[in-house]
């Protein structure tokens, strides 16, 4: 692994705090999904082993994060709108809601104030899961709206909806709510038999998951859909021995340098090599990776001026694939560059293991 480039651990940790806390000009359009940069870039740290750089100001993040929360109103009557928006952007007049901060359970956010305010899963999910890698108790959460706001994203076939007023609806949204309710340790928000059904239904004639049955595999999708089927304990029982099989071919078959999404997607992009190595490991297939040329890869993406690393070599950086990319590493068990993370959940060891040590001390329930 000599011929790789020197890692710029530092530079990328530097990056990160910096899309933490003033989003560069070319990323201000991603306002509105500030809580997704926000996880991003706190992973990023978090996989670099520099979450210490946050230790000063952890406690204002955590309650920066909770100012997202969308809370019921006093009867109750909006749980289905619960769960977090992607920015403060998307309130109004939050002068006149200040009060309604802190609610009656001691929960932290805001009542939704117009009709279109409502939460999105993603959200959700990157919000909880940021939580956890700052070291929260959770304790603020307001666990039955949230579990509320998933179970109104159902649809019949199985899958998730992103929000209340429609949206796409796939495997993506399956993930966000499967994490959603494995890290509350409450499934009563998910049909798991139409939802296991959904996700097979999903298989491409290729092998891999796709937005249906009739479309191309997709290494992202792929990867929401395992991913899914492990947090609900049915991969097994839900994939015959031949089709993982065939999964792991198609998997594997993705890798040229780096990896690609699909066959004949050129180039090489680095955020797949996260999402193909970590399905590969959550089907205990990952051996068959190529991870010297992975690396050499993933650190020719580097930007060595600001940080980060970018989708293609010699483009700019980017807080998605900045994080992706290291995490990419991770799965690939580089751990002399890189914190060891879960497959599936996407969260540091680290983070992982206090989630169980707070499962094990509070019920989440």
């Amino acid at each position: 692994m000599d011929d790789c480039k020197e890692f710029t651990k530092e530079k990328h940790a530097k990056y990160f705090l910096r899309c933490l806390n003033a989003l560069p000009s070319s990323l201000v359009s991603l306002d509105s999904i500030r809580l997704s940069i926000s996880f991003f870039a706190i992973s990023g740290l978090d996989v670099l082993g520099r979450l210490d750089l946050l230790d000063k100001h952890r406690e204002e993040y955590i309650n920066w994060i909770y100012l997202f929360q969308i809370l019921p109103n006093h009867e109750d009557e909006s749980l289905e709108r619960c769960g977090f928006r992607g920015s403060l952007a998307a309130t109004l007049a939050l002068e006149s809601q200040s009060s309604s901060h802190v609610g009656r359970s001691g929960n932290i956010g805001t009542i939704s104030s117009h009709p279109l305010d409502t939460s999105h899963i993603t959200m959700t999910y990157a919000a909880i899961n940021t939580l956890l890698i700052l070291g929260d108790d959770l304790g603020r959460l307001q666990r039955k709206g949230i579990l509320a706001g998933v179970k109104a994203l159902q649809l019949e076939n199985g899958s998730f909806a992103a929000t209340l007023e429609g949206s796409e609806s796939d495997v993506r949204f399956v993930y966000c709510a499967c994490s959603i309710c494995y890290i509350l340790q409450d499934w009563t928000a998910i049909n798991i038999e139409t939802t296991t059904n959904y996700i097979v239904n999903s298989i491409s004639y290729d092998g891999a998951i796709g937005q249906d049955k009739n479309q191309e595999g997709h290494a992202g999708l792929t990867f929401c859909g395992i991913a899914a089927l492990s947090l609900m304990g049915t991969l097994d029982s839900a994939l015959s021995l031949k089709q993982k099989a065939k999964l792991v071919r198609w998997l594997v078959s993705r890798q040229q340098s780096g990896f690609q999404g699909r066959p004949n997607k050129l180039p090489v992009d680095t955020c797949y090599s996260f999402w193909i190595p970590a399905t590969l490991k959550i089907l205990g297939a990952h051996q068959f990776i190529d991870r010297r040329k992975n690396r050499q890869f993933v650190l020719d993406t580097q930007c060595n001026i600001v940080g980060g690393l970018s989708k293609w070599i010699d483009h700019s950086s980017d807080p998605l694939h900045s994080y992706l990319g290291l995490a990419g590493l991770s799965v690939c068990e580089e751990t002399d560059l890189v914190e060891m993370i879960h497959p599936a959940l996407n969260v540091t060891m680290r983070a992982f293991d206090h989630w169980k040590k707070l499962t094990s001390e509070v019920s989440l329930n």
